[in-house]
C-alpha cells in the first residue's frame, strides 16, 4: 500500500435537511473504508477525512456529485507512512454527525449563509495578496485557533490567543481585549480556513472594521511558500501525526511546558478528568503526562 493521505474541506452553505446528509455521508465515506470526522449542520459541512489516494478521489467524486457542495475547496495532504500498511490509522474511526454548528463558536444564532457562503465575512487574501498587504501597511495577524496550536507555528509576530477552545475567541471579543485593534488592518488565519469564516463576521458585528481572512488557511499558503515566507514552525492537525511541517528545514518554535526545551510534539493530559493538551518534550512526556506535572 502506498502512503495515507489526508483530505480537509469544508462548504456553508444552507442545508434544509442535515440528518439526509448525515445519512448519505456515512454511507459513502464507510463504502470506501474512509475514516475522519464529518460534520453537518444548518449552515454546511465540515470533514477531514484518511485513506488510501483512489477511495479519497471517488469520495471527492461523489461529494461534488451533490450540487451544493460541487465547488468545495478540498486540501491534500501526505499522510504517516505506517508498517502496519493499516492506512486508515491515521484515524480511529468514522465519524459522521450532525450539530448547531460545523465549528463551535457558540453564537449559531450570530451566523448567517446563503448559496454563496458566509454573509458579511473578511475579506479574503490569497497568500500572495497577504505578501502584498503586509508591504504596504502595518497589519496585524490574528491565530483563530487555540493557545497549543499557536504555541507550535504561527504567523511571525501574530496574536496568538491565550484560549483553549474557539468559544474562548468570542469570550476574547466580547471582553474588549482586542478593541485596540479595531482600526488596524486585521488578518485571521487558521488551519483549513473554516474559524475564520465564523470569526471575521463575529469581529465585523463587534466593531472591527477591516477584516480579513487568509483564504485556504495555513494549509494552502504552506503550500505556496512552505517555511520561506511568514510562517514559522508546524502546523497542529487533527490526526494521528499531530503535527506537519512545509520543508526540510521548518523551525522548532514550540517549548516544553514543563522544561522549555523546544518541542514541537503535543500530548494529551493523562488525568482521564481532563481534556487539556500541551506542548510536551518526549523526555519530560516520558517521566510524566499530566498538565499539572510542572507546577
Amino acid at each position: 500500500m502506498g502512503t495515507p493521505k489526508v483530505i480537509l474541506f469544508y462548504v456553508f452553505t444552507p442545508l434544509t435537511d442535515p440528518e439526509a446528509i448525515r445519512a448519505w455521508q456515512r454511507s459513502l465515506a464507510s463504502s470506501l473504508g474512509l475514516r475522519g470526522r464529518v460534520i453537518i449542520s444548518p449552515h454546511g459541512i465540515n470533514a477531514t477525512l484518511g485513506g488510501d489516494l483512489a477511495p479519497l478521489k471517488a469520495y471527492v467524486r461523489g461529494l461534488r456529485d451533490y450540487t451544493p457542495f460541487r465547488g468545495a475547496d478540498v486540501k491534500w495532504s501526505v499522510g504517516r507512512a505506517l508498517e502496519d500498511g493499516v492506512t486508515t490509522a491515521l484515524f480511529p474511526r468514522l465519524s459522521v454527525k450532525v450539530r448547531d454548528e460545523v465549528v463551535t463558536f457558540g453564537r449559531p444564532e450570530e451566523l448567517e449563509v446563503d448559496e454563496q457562503g458566509v454573509v458579511g465575512g473578511g475579506q479574503r487574501l490569497t497568500p500572495a495578496q497577504l505578501h502584498e498587504l503586509v508591504e504596504r501597511e502595518d497589519v496585524v495577524m490574528v491565530d483563530g485557533r487555540n493557545a497549543v496550536e499557536g504555541a507550535v507555528g504561527h504567523f511571525r509576530d501574530a496574536v496568538v490567543p491565550d484560549v483553549e477552545t474557539t468559544r474562548g475567541l468570542v469570550d476574547l471579543l466580547e471582553s474588549g481585549a482586542w478593541d485596540h485593534l479595531k482600526d488596524r488592518p486585521v488578518v485571521t488565519y487558521c488551519t483549513g480556513g473554516i474559524r475564520c469564516e465564523v470569526l471575521t463576521p463575529l469581529m465585523r458585528r463587534r466593531g472591527f472594521e477591516r477584516v480579513y481572512q487568509l483564504d485556504g488557511g495555513i494549509a494552502r499558503y504552506g503550500e505556496a511558500y512552505g517555511d520561506d515566507g511568514l510562517w514559522e514552525g508546524s502546523m497542529y492537525v487533527f490526526d494521528d501525526r499531530t503535527t506537519v511541517d512545509f520543508s526540510d528545514h521548518t523551525a522548532v518554535v514550540g517549548r516544553c511546558d514543563a522544561c522549555e526545551t523546544a518541542s514541537k510534539d503535543v500530548v494529551d493530559c493523562a488525568d482521564l478528568a481532563c481534556v487539556r493538551r500541551m506542548v510536551r518534550c518526549s523526555a519530560c512526556a516520558a517521566v510524566d503526562h499530566r498538565c499539572d506535572a510542572h507546577a
